[in-house]
């Protein structure tokens, strides 16, 4: 190759690493020809160095490169953004006057923010109508590339869209537009080649959200929707959302008492009723059982803290805009957005011996962050949440000890529900603090206990906090959504700014090593799994009423008192309503029992009483000192399902 030609050429990587030479104003579809013609025709897409691209984009020397075609894992991304714009265009054609806002894929689907529309639920069919007859005309989905000058006048009569462009146009001198028929959007794509690709799609519901998520900006229409490859997907996936609703911790939570969330109190602020409370408190016996038994000694934290102690953890500069701030004369003040610098504290006040770490404080802690409005949602994103926090301040010798410890207590929450998850090994991110030799030496403690566990995990290259690298769980519920659950972290940051110590061997002053730990994550996220994997039918140590003691007749209560009382170790309730035995068996049913005791003049005579479960399955004549037995092996080795009657 000639000097000029290789000036003119650059190189890019593909996936398996190898390298290719090509034009130096390639895009991406240049460079699928280049390896394939048959490439070159299939591709939809691109990714460069990681970002999904337009297939007209340039590539740039030593771009890693991704070729998109409607087989790859990315192409759903690129359709569910077409299906936005095919949404946007028929809210257009029914609603003129329309203000489009932004229209980006999600994991799930898509969305379409608008303003200067009145749109309910009642809409979306004519809005679904609309979208159809767009997707029979197959348009051709067209880009073009204009100065910011032409696509001023182009957008013109849409605020939102210039006030995007406004931001483009300090970067850019030309932006990209995408046509379809009469709609066009100010858009970097990429898209579909037309309309038609968008077959199998869905229009879900109507929120409200701010623009750009900024609380002091206009509330805007939200419109969501889903789209998919093929018909056969969206409707697995309709039938999981059904499926989710019916599990919808929020509805469970309303039918069982267990908790609400109320406009007098604010958003994000959940209330716990008695039932609810009650499975909270079963949870934190757990898992204070748990600490105990590992040397864990608990302590409490105040709610509120001057934000000084928030300058001194660091916290402050980057939990500002989330923190619930306020003023008592010169001070400011704060809720509580962790508790990791309240433990520091406690410790601080304190001078260690190297004999005595490490110190292992536990505390479920209740803390604040102002999260969006637009982002709570029932127990799953609020502003007001308790972790079963623990922290340690261990010798550097001590973090695979003590890490493999935590590793065994998550492991025992997960055996005794049952849950699927899922691990992450989460490495040094870009900024970050300490030596490379401290960093080195704790991603290879987390990885030997992984690889200890047999545990499967992935790399996060780079997902780390900027104080150590961590470990995370996902869970994964009875529909196979991932839930943020367990976490250990590795801190050195910590200790460096609150000045921690502790007296070594040498008699010297050393800096200890903070782990950050969570079992559950939240009260209110495990809470919330639960009840939706559960579908609020809870094992029999968790649930709120665990027996109900339904007499046939009045002429039985007395009897019926008898049994509630030599089975009082458990919650147990007797059933007093004005019905037939029929009536009170689906009452109790519904409201997710687990055993109910039922007593007649048989039982009565013989002294005995009739099991039923909430799976229906019944047994006479069963002796109720046998029956309470069962109740307290069932209870203690906590059992999933109620597991007294065989099917």
């Amino acid at each position: 190759m000639s000097q000029s030609e290789s000036e003119s050429q650059i190189t890019v990587v593909l996936p398996d690493g190898t390298e290719l030479a090509v034009d130096a104003d390639a895009s991406v579809e240049d460079v699928a020809y280049e390896i394939g013609p048959g490439l070159g025709r299939d591709t939809v897409a691109g990714k460069v160095d990681g970002d999904l691209v337009a297939k007209e984009a340039p590539v740039h020397d030593g771009a890693e490169i991704e070729i998109v075609t409607d087989g790859s894992d990315e192409y759903r991304r690129v359709l569910r953004h077409s299906a936005a714009h095919v949404l946007a265009q028929a809210v257009l054609r029914e609603y003129p006057d329309a203000k489009l806002a932004i229209g980006p894929p999600t994991d799930e689907g898509f969305y379409y923010d608008f303003d200067d529309v009145d749109l309910d639920e009642g809409d979306l069919a004519g809005i679904v109508e609309e979208m159809e007859a767009i997707v029979e005309s197959d348009y051709d989905i067209e880009r073009e590339e204009v100065s910011v000058a032409e696509a001023e006048e182009r957008l013109a009569d849409q605020p939102y869209k210039l006030e995007l462009l406004e931001d483009l146009a300090e970067n850019d001198e030309t932006v990209t537009f995408y046509s379809q028929g009469e709609f066009e959007d100010l858009c970097a794509g990429p898209h579909v080649a037309s309309t038609g690709e968008v077959e199998a799609f869905d229009l879900r519901e109507i929120a409200a959200a701010y623009w750009r998520g900024d609380e002091d900006n206009e509330m805007l229409t939200r419109v969501y929707g889903t789209a998919f490859e093929k018909e056969s997907k969206l409707e697995a996936f309709l039938e999981r959302k059904a499926e989710a609703e019916r599990r919808d911790h929020r509805k469970i939570g309303r039918d069982m008492n267990l908790f609400s969330i109320q406009e007098v109190t604010g958003p994000g602020l959940p209330l716990y009723h008695p039932p609810g409370k009650t499975v909270l408190r079963e949870l934190s016996a757990f898992i204070e059982d748990l600490n105990l038994d590992a040397g864990y000694e608990y302590v409490e934290t105040p709610h509120v803290f001057k934000t000084d102690l928030w300058k001194q953890s660091g916290h402050y500069d980057n939990y500002e805009d989330d923190m619930f701030l306020f003023h008592v004369g010169d001070d400011e003040y704060g809720l509580k957005p962790m508790n990791c610098p309240g433990h520091a504290a406690i410790f601080q006040d304190h001078s260690w011996s190297y004999r005595e770490l490490p110190v292992r404080y536990a505390e479920d802690g209740k803390v604040y962050r102002k999260e969006q409005r637009g982002e709570l949602s029932g127990l799953s994103r609020v502003w007001s949440f308790t972790i079963d926090d623990g922290h340690l301040f261990v010798r550097p010798d001590q973090i695979e000890q003590e890490v493999e410890q935590i590793m065994d207590a998550i492991d025992v929450v997960l055996e005794t529900f049952e849950l699927d998850y899922e691990v992450a090994l989460a490495t040094r991110p870009e900024k970050s603090m300490g030596s490379d030799e401290i960093w080195e030496r704790a991603e290879s403690i987390l990885e030997r206990v992984l690889s200890e566990h047999e545990d499967e995990y992935v790399i996060e290259e780079g997902d780390g906090a900027f104080y150590g690298p961590k470990i995370d769980f996902a869970f994964e519920d009875a529909l196979g959504r991932k839930w943020d659950g367990p976490t250990v972290q590795l801190d050195f940051n910590m200790p460096e700014r609150f000045d921690l110590s502790y007296v070594g061997e040498d008699n010297e002053e050393h800096r200890p090593v903070v782990i950050h730990r969570g079992i559950y994550g939240s009260y209110e996220r495990f809470f919330m799994v639960l009840i939706e994997h559960f579908e609020g039918k809870f094992p029999f140590w968790l649930a709120p009423e665990q027996v109900r003691v339904l007499p046939i007749s009045d002429d039985n209560l007395e009897y019926a008192y008898e049994v509630a009382e030599q089975f009082d170790e458990f919650r147990v309730e007797v059933s007093t309503r004005d019905a037939t035995l029929e009536r009170k068996i689906r009452q109790a049913h519904d409201d997710r029992v687990p055993y109910q005791i039922i007593v007649g003049d048989d039982e009565e005579a013989d002294g005995n009483i009739s099991v039923r479960d909430r799976k229906e399955r019944q047994e006479y004549d069963v002796e109720r000192d046998a029956f309470l037995a069962h109740l307290q092996a069932e209870n203690g080795e906590k059992r999933l399902n109620p597991d007294f009657l065989a099917d």
